[in-house]
């Protein structure tokens, strides 16, 4: 024979410390929310004995712990007698009678009252006995303490008898009505660092209409909605948000902006999820929750990606693009060369269209991080000698099918033994991003003319590499040229992913940091690096010159 002894021990447990007391409340309200005990009315104050040693967290989470347990009307009524805050969460969730209702109502508050009005799956009955309530709701009560000042003369013109409802009457009563519910139910402005999170609700519309926590009149009245007939002056979340409320889906981490000064304002990250009417399956709004956005989720961490300890972080980020993009890349291939069996010619086509793309976000993944490394100083570069002539093959060779793609070619100049005295890796990298740009803007049969030739004295002897502008980018200065970061020239595929902007200053910066420049001519872009011995050959420069003249 077996018998529970559970509420005996909970009833005997010591309740003089801050624990004692947190977890006697927690065990007992559990035993009787969930039928273990009976709902009598001695247990009933115990609770209410032990209410107020115990945290307010605490008893919301006591709350919220019941909302599947269908707790019986007397734990009801006691959570709905707490705080506006714990009684609703309690009241959303309660199943009970129509005749268990009818006794509960008058004992709630209009607070409480409220949050019924919001079900939507409450028995006709007591929908019809909460609209009964409407005129003691929704009127304002006579404050105990009417204001002693006398009215002015001005004023009491304006009232004549008395008979005429006077504003500043009205703002007395509504200040005076806050105060007594604020004191009545222990409820305090927090201040502003205190709230980091809250929960909201909206209306079919997409109007929040309910928030957990205050300063609610900054909150009240957003809209997760991008109509401008709801939002006159401008927009509070971003799009994320709005695509959601449009489509009825789930959201998570969309941006929402609170103006003004409050506790709640500023950016908040939001997720939400739709709520729909359980009877007729008709949408009634969102239900979601806020936080403040974390460190790196804010602008100022964004926009100081670019420099500093920002450059670091770039680069760890590209790090972490770099892998997947790379296995998108090889498994494309894979299917592409049916190299895991065969595969229908549709598919194939889709996978090589799928490399080709991936192909380019791998070139503007290795261009930030080289960018990252530039702005970081951490660029390591060995002192090498570099052969130009054979450069120049493997790059076109490498640039083949961009060139074929956009229906430009490349003139190169008769192979000679120029040399250049810099890292062989970084200079091929230089050289390749510079013809790849210009190629990407030439138009088809366009030709573009490479020459070698040196330049300065034989002290500091550098060797220019000169490659003819295509016809698209002739005629912009330097300032032009670089700024071409949100102006298409083409929007044909084979385009700089970045832009030709970056890509250009991306070239001068690695070709100072190589010791030599990039010029911008009004034809032409020069790259001149430090020569290595042997130099050009007294005819090489004057033949690649003329060359590359002819061929532009």
């Amino acid at each position: 024979m077996r018998f529970d002894d559970s509420l005996k021990t909970v009833l005997a447990a010591d309740v003089s410390t801050a624990f004692g007391a947190r977890a006697a409340f927690r065990q007992l309200v559990d035993l009787i929310g969930r039928g273990r005990a009976p709902a009598e009315p001695a247990l009933v104050a115990r609770l209410r004995d032990l209410r107020p040693t115990v945290p307010t967290e605490v008893r919301a989470a006591a709350a919220r712990g019941l909302a599947l347990a269908d707790p019986p009307a007397a734990l009801v009524a006691f959570f709905a007698e707490d705080t506006p805050e714990i009684a609703a969460t309690m009241l959303r969730v309660a199943r009970l009678s129509p005749e268990e209702w009818d006794v509960l109502l008058p004992q709630l508050g209009p607070h409480g009252r409220s949050v019924l009005r919001r079900r939507g799956d409450l028995a006709p009955s007591v929908s019809r006995a909460l609209e009964a309530f409407g005129s003691t709701d929704f009127a304002l009560p006579e404050p105990d303490a009417p204001p002693a000042a006398a009215p002015t003369p001005a004023a009491a013109g304006v009232s004549g008898a008395g008979e005429r409802f006077e504003v500043a009457d009205l703002v007395h009563r509504i200040e005076a009505y806050q105060r007594q519910r604020g004191a009545a139910y222990g409820l305090t402005e927090p201040s502003p660092a205190t709230v980091h999170a809250f929960r909201f609700e909206t209306d079919a519309v997409g109007i929040i209409r309910w928030v957990d926590t205050g300063p609610r009149g900054a909150l009240i009245g957003l809209s997760l909605n991008h109509d401008a007939a709801l939002v006159p002056s401008h927009h509070h979340v971003d799009g994320v948000a709005a695509g959601a409320f449009r489509k009825r889906a789930t959201f998570a981490d969309a941006r929402l902006r609170v103006p003004g000064e409050s506790a709640v304002g500023g950016d908040w990250r939001i997720s939400g999820a739709p709520m729909f009417d359980l009877a007729s399956g008709s949408f009634v709004g969102f239900r979601g929750r806020a936080r403040r956005p974390r460190a790196e989720e804010s602008a100022g961490a964004t926009r100081s990606v670019t420099g500093g300890a920002g450059a670091e972080g770039l680069r760890r980020l590209v790090h972490e693009l770099r892998t997947p993009t790379n296995a998108i890349a090889g498994f494309s291939e894979l299917i592409e060369q049916e190299l895991l069996g065969p595969v229908p010619p549709r598919y194939r086509d889709r996978a090589a269209a799928i490399r080709r793309h991936v192909a380019g976000l791998i070139g503007a993944i290795d261009d930030l991080d080289l960018a990252a490394r530039l702005e970081g100083k951490a660029l390591d570069l060995r002192d090498d000698v570099v052969a130009i002539a054979p450069l120049l093959g493997r790059v076109a060779q490498d640039l083949a099918p961009l060139a074929a793609l956009r229906g430009g070619a490349l003139a190169l100049p008769e192979p000679g033994a120029a040399l250049w005295a810099a890292d062989a890796h970084a200079a091929e990298r230089l050289v390749q991003r510079l013809f790849a740009t210009l190629l990407a803007a030439a138009t088809r049969g366009e030709l573009l003319g490479v020459a070698v030739e040196p330049l300065g004295e034989s002290v500091a002897l550098t060797i220019a590499l000169t490659i003819a502008l295509p016809v698209a980018l002739v005629g912009r200065d330097e300032v032009a040229l670089l700024a071409l970061d949100d102006e298409a020239v083409s929007d044909d595929e084979g385009a700089p992913l970045l832009g030709i902007g970056f890509a250009l200053r991306l070239a001068r910066n690695l070709a100072v940091e190589l010791g030599g420049r990039l010029d911008f001519l009004p034809e032409r872009l020069r790259l001149a690096l430090p020569s290595a011995a042997p130099a050009v050959a007294p005819g090489d420069g004057d033949a690649a010159r003329d060359h590359a003249q002819g061929g532009s």
